[in-house]
C-alpha cells in the first residue's frame, strides 16, 4: 500500500480536494478520532471514479463518510482514505411530488426544502444529523417511520462495474438496515412524497423536534443511539434499569437523559467510548440475556 503515491496522484486530480493526516475528530459528531492517512473531497462523478481507480491501483483501503453522525473513529485514526462527496453530490431537485437528492446533501436541507415545497413524507427525519446517503443506507427515521417507505429509487456506484439503479421496492428495508452492499457508494435517491398544507407539515416537524429535545442529550457530542433496540423493547429502558445512567470512563458517559446515548463530556477518547459500550453490553447481557448489537459504526479499529 502506498499512501504517498496515492496522495501524489490524487493531488493532481481534477475537482477533488486532497489532504493528508486530516483529524477525524473534525468530521464526526462525537468530536473523536485520530488522523485519516488521506482525506479526499470529490466534487464530481469523474473525480470520484478517478479517486477510486487510483486508490485501487495503489492498494489503499477507503471508506465514504457523510457527516460522521453514526461513526466512532479510532484514536489512532484510519490508515486508509476517507472520501467525502462534495458539490455535485449535494444537489436537490423537484419534479412534482418527487424529490431527488444527492447522497452528500444534508438531511436538514432535504427536510427544509420539502417543507418549502409543501411536500409531506419525510417529517420523520427532522432533527436527524447526517447526509442522504447515510440515511438511506441505514434506513433512518423514528421507531415507527423510516426513510425507506418513501424511496422510489436509488442510484449507486459499483466500483469496477459502473452505475446501478435500485427500485425502492427491490431494496430490503429493515430497522437501521438495508441490503445495499457496503462495497457500493450511494450517489442519489429519489423520494415519492405527498402534497400537504405547509402549516400541517411544519406542525408535525415541530412536534418531533420538541420530543427529541426533551428525550435526547442534543447539547453534547454523541453519535446518537449506540445500540439497536432488541425487537419491540427499548434499549434505553433496559440500560436505565441496570442503573447505568451516568456511568463513565474518562470523558465518555452514559447520558442521564437517554441511556442509549453515550456522550462526550469533554476530552473523551474512542477507547473511553468502547469501554463504556462494553460495560453496558455485558451488564444487559448478564441481567436480561440480551446480546445488544451496536448501531454505531467503528472506523479504524482493525488490526
Amino acid at each position: 500500500m502506498s499512501i504517498f503515491n496515492a496522495y501524489m496522484a490524487l493531488s493532481g486530480a481534477y475537482d477533488a480536494d486532497v489532504t493528508r493526516d486530516e483529524r477525524l475528530s473534525h468530521h464526526t459528531t462525537y468530536r473523536i478520532g485520530g488522523p485519516a492517512a488521506l482525506f479526499v473531497k470529490v466534487n464530481s462523478y469523474p473525480a470520484l471514479l478517478k479517486t477510486i481507480e487510483i486508490l485501487g491501483r495503489e492498494g489503499v483501503d477507503w471508506v465514504v463518510l457523510g457527516k460522521g453522525s453514526n461513526i466512532l473513529a479510532a484514536d489512532r485514526g484510519y490508515d486508509g482514505c476517507v472520501i467525502v462527496l462534495g458539490r455535485e453530490f449535494s444537489r436537490i431537485s423537484f419534479d412534482g411530488s418527487e424529490v431527488t437528492a444527492g447522497a452528500g446533501a444534508t438531511i436538514a436541507r432535504l427536510v427544509s426544502e420539502t417543507l418549502s415545497h409543501s411536500l409531506s413524507g419525510l417529517e420523520c427525519l427532522v432533527g436527524i444529523p447526517g447526509t442522504v446517503g447515510g440515511a438511506v443506507s441505514m434506513d433512518a427515521g423514528t421507531r415507527h417511520e423510516w426513510i425507506g417507505a418513501r424511496v422510489k429509487d436509488v442510484v449507486a456506484l459499483r466500483p469496477g462495474e459502473g452505475l446501478h439503479r435500485y427500485a425502492g421496492s427491490d431494496i430490503e428495508w429493515g430497522y437501521r438496515y438495508t441490503n445495499i452492499p457496503t462495497s457500493e457508494i450511494i450517489l442519489e435517491a429519489t423520494f415519492s412524497l405527498v402534497p400537504d398544507e405547509k402549516a400541517s407539515i411544519a406542525e408535525r416537524m415541530e412536534s418531533l423536534v420538541a420530543r427529541r429535545r426533551l428525550r435526547q442529550p442534543l447539547g453534547k457530542p454523541s453519535c446518537g443511539s449506540v445500540f439497536r433496540n432488541p425487537g419491540s423493547r427499548s434499549v434505553g429502558q433496559l440500560i436505565d434499569s441496570c442503573g447505568l445512567k451516568g456511568y463513565s470512563v474518562g470523558g465518555a458517559c452514559v447520558s442521564d437523559m437517554h441511556a442509549n446515548f453515550i456522550v462526550n463530556d469533554g476530552g473523551a477518547r474512542a477507547a473511553d467510548v468502547i469501554a463504556v459500550m462494553s460495560r453496558v453490553h455485558d451488564t444487559v447481557l448478564d441481567k436480561y440475556g440480551i446480546d445488544l448489537v451496536p448501531e454505531v459504526k467503528c472506523l479504524g479499529f482493525g488490526a
